[in-house]
């Protein structure tokens, strides 16, 4: 689903994070800058975001280039789905975000969870691994991302808003609001209702 053309962004952005990561050479490091400045070069000629802007992007990221893990919540109570209101884009979402390094995904999840919504949650099983890139997701994103869906399960808490969020509630299959489509697509929807209704279904993938 994704552009070739930012595929082979994303693809220099990483070599060139992987090259000064290692480089000691001067000329080296001169070298891998200029593959940083072409690879912004290339997003900027085909989005809304600037080369300075996302030359400074790329420089936050140290160390050896890896996919970023985005881990969503799946919560069902009385056959309705948990979604939260975005504070952004004042739509609907799954409620999750990065995983924070220090905890595993699982609990990622469950933190994003009450952080979002006010519940406490226990997450019950991994049900879907999505490569973002291969799912027509938007805006488009300067990173490679992993989304990881947990189907979890309230043992506490209550309905709450946060800074991130404006809205929470359950929503049945056929009420599904407008999405926040950088966040959730339609079909991700439906699959995890699949999956609610039948826990045989093995993990989904890519």
């Amino acid at each position: 689903m994704e552009p070739v053309w930012l595929k082979w962004a994303k693809q220099l952005a990483a070599l060139s994070q992987n090259g000064l990561t290692y480089a000691e050479n001067p000329y080296d490091i001169e070298r891998y800058e200029k593959v940083r400045q072409i690879a912004a070069e290339m997003m900027s000629a085909q989005s809304d975001l600037d080369t300075g802007t996302l030359l400074t992007i790329f420089a936050r990221e140290e160390g050896y280039a890896t996919p970023k893990v985005d881990v969503r919540g799946v919560v069902f109570r009385d056959g309705k789905i948990l979604l939260i209101k975005e504070r952004l884009d004042d739509r609907w979402s799954l409620p999750g975000g990065w995983a924070d390094p220090g905890q595993s995904p699982s609990e990622s999840v469950v933190r994003e969870i009450f952080e979002e919504s006010g519940y406490e949650t226990e997450a019950r099983r991994l049900m879907a691994v999505y490569d973002r890139s291969k799912h027509p997701h938007e805006p488009l994103v300067p990173f490679h991302i992993y989304k990881l869906f947990f189907l979890c399960e309230i043992t506490g808490g209550t309905a709450k808003t946060s800074y991130e969020t404006t809205g929470v509630d359950f929503f049945a299959e056929d009420e599904i609001p407008e999405l926040s489509i950088s966040r959730i697509l339609p079909f991700q929807i439906a699959r995890m209702f699949e999956h609610y209704r039948n826990p045989n279904l093995p993990t989904d993938f890519d």
